[in-house]
């Protein structure tokens, strides 16, 4: 009896010791594979190492400073018209990423020959305003397409050097050619200067740039018995009010410090 008690309490006792659950062991290499445990420590390296690439790169700057430079135009004018010299100097300098402040000044002497008059234009004037730059530049590039404002004031003179008087019944004949060598002086005027161009860089720091003007006048004061049909800086009036001009510059910018790029631009 007792023999039998114990050969069952030998049994039941190994089936207890076989049921027991095994320990939770599951090779990393199934873990990996299987997606159950993500390889954090690896991910966590990776991202450091990405980080510290991102702070090694030098961050983004737009540069800043003043643009300097001529209207060649204005100066090269004289070597195919006769009647005209003059010279204009141009500058801008850059407020903020798409603001420019913008200048001119120059002097003209122009002879004007038309068919009943022939008088001598000189003076200087100077024109003030901003620029606004709607181009998005890529990475290094500095070109602008813009458009801009300039307020403008000219001091000048008049030499009305020969005239001819309007015949509306030429039966006998056209009225000669009267001279005259009148001269006005003290004259001015102001006017209202809407511009649209384009400055390219062509090689480090130097920018080729086109410009089109177009004018309206504010103030003209005007001799007796003559009229302003000619002013420096504003060129020919049309219509008494309205004037249009152009210019061809090379300029060179002067970087005075650098700004750099927020995250947002």
């Amino acid at each position: 009896m007792l023999k039998y008690i114990f050969s069952c309490f030998l049994v039941l006792f190994m089936f207890l010791v076989q049921a027991q659950p095994l320990p939770n062991k599951i090779p990393s290499k199934n873990i990996q594979n299987e997606g159950i445990i993500p390889d954090a420590p690896k991910q966590v390296s990776q991202k450091i190492v990405e980080e510290k690439k991102m702070d090694s790169l030098p961050p983004k700057t737009n540069r800043y400073g003043l643009r300097a430079g001529i209207d060649l135009y204005k100066l090269t004018r004289g070597l195919y018209d006769s009647n005209y010299t003059g010279i204009e100097f141009v500058g801008d300098y850059r407020l903020t990423k798409k603001y420019y402040l913008a200048a001119e000044i120059g002097n003209e002497n122009k002879t004007t020959d038309d068919e009943r008059l022939n008088f001598n234009t000189k003076g200087s004037y100077l024109k003030v305003g901003f620029d606004y730059n709607g181009y998005e530049n890529w990475l290094n590039m500095e070109n602008i397409i813009s458009i801009g404002l300039r307020y403008g004031a000219s001091t000048f003179s008049q030499e009305l050097n020969s005239y001819k008087i309007y015949n509306a019944n030429p039966y006998f004949g056209e009225v000669p050619v009267l001279v005259s060598g009148e001269k006005f002086n003290g004259l001015s005027a102001s006017w209202i200067e809407v511009v649209a161009g384009v400055k390219a860089k062509v090689i480090n720091n130097v920018y080729l740039g086109f410009s089109l003007r177009l004018n309206r006048l504010v103030s003209n004061h005007k001799p007796t018995n003559f009229d302003n049909l000619y002013i420096p800086g504003f060129n020919r009036t049309y219509n008494g009010d309205f004037g249009v001009g152009v210019n061809y510059t090379i300029t060179y910018f002067i970087p005075l410090y650098k700004k750099k790029l927020s995250p947002k631009e």
